[in-house]
C-alpha cells in the first residue's frame, strides 16, 4: 500500500532548498500555482499568520524552518546567538495560537538546541532537526491512511460515500494529508463511490484546495455549501465523516476548522461515523478538555470581503475560525501510534504511551 501511496503522490506544499524556505502561496490556489522565498524567522511567521501556508502540520513544519533561518541570522550577528534566538522562538509562537503542532515543533528545536555540546555544529544539528519533522509528518500520514482506509473496509467493504470539511491534505502537511490522506488511500482501494467537501467559509478551504487535490487525483468529487451537509447526508447515503484536527486534547475533544462541531452533530443524528486523522504531535496531554483550548478569532472582514472586494453589509462580523467537538461525538481518532475508538481521557493516554504503532 505505501508504495502504491507514494506513487499517487502530486502535491507538496513545502520546500526546504539550498538554506532557504519555499512555500506554495496557499491564498493563490487553484487559479496560480506560485512559490514564494522566505530567509529569515520573521518572514515565516508572517507567512503563517497571513495564511500562506496552513494546516497544522504544516504551520509547524514551516516554524521548524523558521528557527533555522533565524539561528543562523542569529550567529552570523554575534556570539550570544542563542539567547537572542529567543527573540525568534516568541515570534513564531505568536503566529497562531490554536494548532498545536506550531508549539510542538518549536519545543523540539528548543530541546535540540538544548543537547548540543561543545564543538558541534549547531546551525546544521537544527536543520537535520527540522527535516526530520518534515520526514516524519509525511511518513505518519502514509500510517495513517492506511489505518484509516482498513476502518472504512472493516465497516463497509462497498464503495462509500464521504464528506470532508476543510483542507487536511498534502498542503496542510508534509505531504500525502491526514483526512486527504485516508480518502485517497480508500480510492485506491475501491472504497469511495463519491466524496463530497464543504467549502469551507470563510478563507474556502474546501472549495479551492481539497477540491483541487482531490479532482487532480481522480476522486469522483462534489462541492457543497458548508449548510448542506446536514441535507446530504439525509438524502445521499453519506456514511463517514472524514476530518482532520488542530488540537486534540487529553480527553479526546477535537478543536478544528469552523463548522465541524456541527457536522458531527448531524452526523450522529444521521447515524454517520466521524473519523478524525491526525499525527500524535496534534495531541495536547496538557489540555484536559476541549474548554481549555484557546480558540483563534481573526478579523471580521474575511467574512465581509472576497478578495478585497466587499460582498455583505457594513456591519460587524464575528469570525471564530476553529471550534471544538466534544470527544463523545467522535467515533475514531485515528494516529500514526494507533487507533482510538470512542475516545476518554484512559484511552487517549494508553494511546500516547505507545512509542510506535503496535
Amino acid at each position: 500500500m505505501r508504495e502504491q501511496l507514494l506513487a499517487v503522490e502530486k502535491v507538496q506544499a513545502i520546500e526546504w532548498r539550498d538554506g532557504a524556505l519555499y512555500l506554495l502561496d496557499q491564498r493563490l490556489l487553484p487559479h496560480r500555482q506560485t512559490w514564494l522565498r522566505f530567509d529569515s524567522a520573521a518572514e515565516v511567521s508572517e507567512a503563517i499568520r497571513d495564511m500562506v501556508v496552513r494546516g497544522a502540520p504544516a504551520i509547524g513544519i514551516a516554524a521548524a524552518y523558521g528557527l533555522v533561518l533565524g539561528a543562523r541570522a542569529r550567529a552570523q550577528a554575534g556570539a550570544d546567538w542563542r539567547e537572542a534566538l529567543e527573540a525568534d522562538f516568541a515570534c513564531l509562537e505568536q503566529s497562531r495560537p490554536t494548532a498545536v503542532n506550531l508549539f510542538w515543533a518549536l519545543q523540539r528545536m528548543r530541546e535540540r538546541l538544548v543537547r548540543l555540546k561543545d564543538g558541534d555544529d549547531a546551525l546544521a544539528l537544527l536543520e537535520a532537526e527540522a527535516v526530520g519533522i518534515h520526514v516524519s509528518d509525511r511518513e505518519a500520514n502514509l500510517t495513517m491512511a492506511q489505518l484509516g482506509m482498513e476502518l472504512i473496509r472493516k465497516h463497509q467493504g462497498n464503495p462509500q460515500v464521504l464528506l470532508t470539511h476543510c483542507n487536511a491534505g498534502a498542503l496542510a502537511t508534509g505531504g500525502f494529508g491526514t483526512a486527504l490522506g485516508v480518502i485517497r488511500a480508500a480510492h485506491l482501494e475501491g472504497l469511495v463511490e463519491h466524496i463530497y467537501v464543504d467549502e469551507t467559509r470563510p478563507w474556502l478551504q474546501g472549495a479551492r484546495l481539497t477540491a483541487w487535490e482531490l479532482a487532480g487525483d481522480g476522486v469522483p468529487v462534489s462541492l457543497n455549501a458548508d449548510a448542506a451537509a446536514a441535507h446530504l447526508m439525509k438524502t445521499k447515503g453519506i456514511t463517514w465523516v472524514i476530518v482532520g484536527a488542530d488540537r486534540i486534547t487529553a480527553n479526546g475533544d477535537v478543536a478544528n476548522k469552523i463548522g465541524t462541531y456541527q457536522l458531527a452533530v448531524n452526523a450522529m443524528h444521521h447515524g454517520v461515523r466521524l473519523m478524525v486523522v491526525a499525527p500524535s504531535s496534534t495531541i495536547d496531554m496538557s489540555l484536559e478538555s476541549g474548554e481549555d483550548i484557546l480558540l483563534e478569532e481573526r478579523d471580521g472582514r474575511e467574512l465581509l470581503e472576497v478578495a478585497g472586494h466587499s460582498v455583505a453589509a457594513d456591519v460587524h462580523a464575528v469570525n471564530p475560525v476553529f471550534d471544538v467537538t466534544p470527544a463523545d461525538l467522535v467515533d475514531y481518532i485515528v494516529t500514526e501510534k494507533g487507533v482510538v475508538e470512542r475516545p476518554d481521557s484512559a484511552k487517549m493516554a494508553r494511546l500516547m504511551c505507545r512509542k510506535r504503532l503496535h
